[in-house]
């Protein structure tokens, strides 16, 4: 029996990378997949419906069942298609993992509004999207009495969240507030039985390898039958175990790359100085010296 027997699972961006490996892993652990992918460039330019029919091909020809999905999930309707897919083929939906990105890097300086408005367009709201119509789904089967165990997987950054990148100021926010996107949710959700994590993955893929400065580490040649610690497969297992019915994590976000996970925090409060009246600017700067240079 596989960890996934009996779950129906959307993935976004499956077409390729990271998505590609957790709709292969999904598939072999008896889920039933729809694989989302645009087909579209790093930048999210043009469309190619090959490489989610690709993925689909993999999974039946071993035996899985999966369809192929290539609306546009940064749209309200792309995202609604979507889930309506899924219940249409598979008569439930139980997984959402939202994975799909593109990369328009520019230092902020230089950043045209297209740029901004594209990135933020395909991760953060994309993400919403999904989320929104999933969440409708899950609210309407738990106020029908039906118990669910529903879970969704988003996908952040370090470049959002402990590492800052310069050039990346679209893409950190949108990763940065995916992360917060995921602590709603989870708070929102748990009433209706689903669960609501994120990761933040390191992998060799498209995108890492198109990242300035990042390119050359992560092609780096592995020799045969050595660890493979950027392969993007070695994503996919927190990914699967976040999605089992049992797993009892939720309002998490988790750091994944090669053999090593870890769980991360957000802000915390690192100083604190009070006062009984009303700030003068004087004593805020004196206060704010005490604690030193940052």
């Amino acid at each position: 029996m596989g960890q996934l027997d009996g779950r129906v699972a959307v993935i976004t961006g499956a077409g390729r990378g990271i998505g590609r490996e957790h709709a292969l892993l999904f598939a072999r652990e008896g889920a039933s997949v729809v694989v989302n992918d645009l087909g579209s460039g790093n930048d999210g330019a043009g469309a190619d419906a090959g490489p989610a029919g690709q993925v689909v091909d993999e999974i039946t020809a071993a035996g899985g069942r999966a369809v192929a999905n290539t609306e546009n999930v940064a749209t309200w309707q792309g995202a609604k298609a979507l889930v309506d897919q899924a219940v249409a083929e598979f008569g439930r939906l139980d997984v959402v993992v939202n994975n799909a990105g593109i990369l328009r890097d520019a230092f902020v300086a230089g950043i045209e509004e297209s740029q901004w408005d594209a990135v933020i367009a395909v991760h953060l709201k994309g993400h919403a999207a999904v989320l929104h119509h999933a969440a409708a789904y899950w609210k309407a089967r738990s106020k029908a009495g039906e118990q669910v165990a529903g879970s969704v997987i988003n996908t952040a950054s370090a470049s959002g969240l402990t590492v800052p990148n310069a050039g990346q100021a679209n893409y950190g926010a949108a990763k940065a507030g995916i992360a917060a996107l995921t602590l709603v949710a989870a708070a929102e959700l748990e009433r209706y039985g689903v669960r609501v994590n994120a990761i933040a993955p390191i992998a060799r893929t498209r995108l890492t390898l198109a990242t300035p400065g990042m390119g050359a580490i992560f092609a780096q040649e592995v020799e045969e039958g050595e660890f493979d610690a950027f392969a993007p497969a070695n994503i996919a297992p927190l990914v699967a175990y976040l999605a089992t019915e049992k797993c009892p994590h939720t309002g998490q976000v988790f750091a994944v790359q090669g053999g090593c996970i870890q769980r991360l925090q957000g802000w915390t409060v690192a100083e604190t100085t009070e006062t009984d009246g009303p700030w003068t600017v004087s004593e805020v700067g004196a206060r704010l010296a005490e604690w030193g240079t940052p």
